[in-house]
């Protein structure tokens, strides 16, 4: 006799060592931060190195750079 259940498609089996699959906000969120990481980098280069911030010049390529590759970094956590 079948276990009561047993059928049920909305269960989902994983190994024991198998991680969840992520929430749904991780996606938009890492493309989000690669995309903006790019932006920041092109606004500066197009605006003759003088935006986004004014004040702290070749500093918006580190803020650029870093924002995508947090991005990137996200990357090796999806599932």
């Amino acid at each position: 006799m079948a276990r009561p259940g047993k059928d049920d498609d909305s269960l989902v089996e994983r190994a024991e060592g198998e991680a969840a699959p992520n929430p749904v906000w991780f996606k938009p969120i890492m493309i989000g931060l690669m995309l903006i990481g790019l932006v920041w980098i092109l606004v500066f280069y197009l605006s003759g190195m003088a935006f986004p911030i004014p004040d702290i010049g070749a500093w918006n390529l580190v803020i650029g750079f870093g924002i995508a590759f947090i991005g990137f970094l996200m990357t090796t956590r999806w599932r």
